[in-house]
């Protein structure tokens, strides 16, 4: 008899390397979709500067800082956040990057973070370290994933890294025992031999679960790193603090699901 499985091809796959590794990490999906976003980014980025559109888009992303000082990189990232999110298309390809294993680790229907953000991490830079975290700590639902889309080959320090699940839940069970009134920085200390620096070479995608401890150390490369990210969730899953119409907006929500929103039972049988 022919076996029978209710997810669809390959999400059994999907689903268990996540389980087991907290992220998935695939070539993108859609590598139109990506080398627009790549190409948008990177004249806005000089637009804000005041020089002309770069030849060559790769070369100018990572050689970004002989382009612009420390003092002035927010302003830059900033202008490029703001142009990228004015694209009407911007967040269809964003999600294109990875539709496929979204919906094997997520759903079907699914609400989006409304913006996209955009990190720019220039070598040696200590300005733009991210702490050891986990979204969840500060108001993030558990059941949110992110998409980290890298812009230009991110590896080392010019990448983030991420504890994977099974010493990251031994360290979080434990941690108001293990590290009240430790810092941040002691908190990576402690962690920083079981921490997987995540290599993510340009044209792939990375889906990892917010949950699980993550960060940056300063960049020791010697090239600039651009990634974005943003984050996607099961539309009736629970919500935290970040919540649907201010945060998330649904992005696929099926035909059975918008005619039951509009149903309304009928009236007028309230007194009998």
């Amino acid at each position: 008899m022919t076996d029978f499985t209710f997810l669809e091809p390959g999400a059994d796959g999907a689903a268990a390397a996540f389980l087991e590794n907290g992220y998935i990490l695939q070539s993108a999906e859609n590598g139109d979709a990506l080398e627009a976003i790549r190409n948008r980014a990177a004249e806005l980025a000089a637009e804000a500067l005041g020089i002309d559109a770069p030849n060559d888009t790769g070369a100018f992303l990572n050689g970004f800082h002989e382009h612009v000082s420390v003092d002035e990189l927010n302003r830059v990232r900033l202008a490029v956040i703001e142009g990228l999110n004015a694209e009407p298309w911007i967040r269809a390809a964003y999600f294109a990057t990875a539709r496929s294993a979204i919906f094997s680790v997520v759903g079907n229907e699914l609400a989006m973070q409304r913006r996209v953000n955009l990190s720019i991490q220039l070598p040696d830079d200590q300005s733009s370290i991210l702490p050891v975290h986990a979204d969840v700590w500060s108001g993030d639902s558990p059941y949110e994933i992110v998409l980290w889309v890298p812009l230009v080959d991110c590896y080392k320090t010019k990448s983030m890294y991420l504890m994977p699940p099974n010493k990251d839940r031994a360290v979080q069970g434990n941690m108001g025992e293990d590290f009240k009134g430790s810092s941040e920085e002691d908190l990576f200390d402690a962690i920083k031999e079981d921490v997987e620096w995540m290599n993510v070479p340009y044209g792939h995608v990375l889906v990892f679960s917010q949950t699980l401890m993550h960060g940056n150390r300063a960049n020791e490369e010697s090239e600039t790193r651009w990634s974005m990210n943003c984050r996607f969730k099961s539309l009736f899953s629970p919500y935290a603090d970040k919540r649907l119409g201010e945060f998330f907006e649904p992005i696929t929500m099926r035909a059975a699901t918008e005619m039951a929103l509009a149903y309304d039972l009928p009236k007028g049988f309230d007194n009998e």
